[in-house]
């Protein structure tokens, strides 16, 4: 008998010492995602910027929603509060208020991101279409754009500051079609990183059940 209870605790303590820690795990899971996808999201929120701040320089003409500069400094503004995250100290079931009050920030701002690089993707995409169709002429440091050069009532859209239309109908172009690219990938990771905030709060996993007693402590897997 001395023997037999004996080797159950060597047993209880090997299972005990073998399971990991669900702290570790969920330090793992609510922390180093959060800094993939911040790093990700700063990245994207730079390029976005960047692309849109060569728009502008192309024609000072250009309406705030056709460069949509915004989308990507509000990403990295996110990104930075990921980073916080990233760094506050980790304490089981947000009892520290710094930590939720961080965790609930990063989750409503990714949403809110998610919801301005959709808006984003949806102007890029209407004026991507509009410059595809373009009919230009060139007057002096201006182009004169419109839709149906036929039609003598249609709507004009005249960029001061260009000497060249090929530039409006062709760099223009290209510039919505990758800021439709970059808003698209943005959404997308903004969606990850709300999903993640969500699933650690609500979807949590665990390794093993340890159930205690006053004397002993043993690892069962559910």
């Amino acid at each position: 008998m001395g023997q037999k209870g004996s080797s159950d605790k060597k047993k209880d303590r090997r299972s005990r010492d073998e399971s990991p820690a669900p702290e570790d795990r969920k330090k793992c899971r609510g922390c180093c995602f959060p800094l993939l996808v911040a790093l990700l999201q700063l990245l994207l929120g730079v390029a976005v910027a960047a692309v849109a701040f060569l728009m502008l320089a192309i024609s000072p003409s250009l309406l705030a929603r056709e460069t949509p500069h915004w989308a990507g400094i509000i990403l990295c503004l996110v990104s930075i509060l990921g980073f916080i995250l990233y760094c506050v100290t980790y304490v089981p079931d947000e009892r520290t208020t710094l930590q939720f009050i961080v965790k609930l920030l990063y989750f409503i701002l990714c949403v809110i991101g998610l919801v301005i690089s959709v808006l984003a993707v949806a102007f890029s995409g209407y004026h991507y279409s509009q410059t595809s169709s373009f009919s230009c002429v060139q007057a002096r440091d201006t182009c004169v754009c419109t839709l149906d050069k036929d039609d003598p009532i249609a709507r004009t859209f005249t960029y001061e500051g260009v000497s060249d239309c090929e530039v409006i109908t062709g760099t223009l172009t290209l510039y919505f079609l990758i800021q439709i690219i970059l808003n698209l990938v943005q959404a997308l990771v903004c969606a990850v990183g709300a999903f993640i905030m969500w699933k650690d709060r609500y979807q949590v996993f665990f390794a093993g059940l340890q159930i205690g007693s006053a004397s002993t402590q043993q690892w069962q897997k559910v």
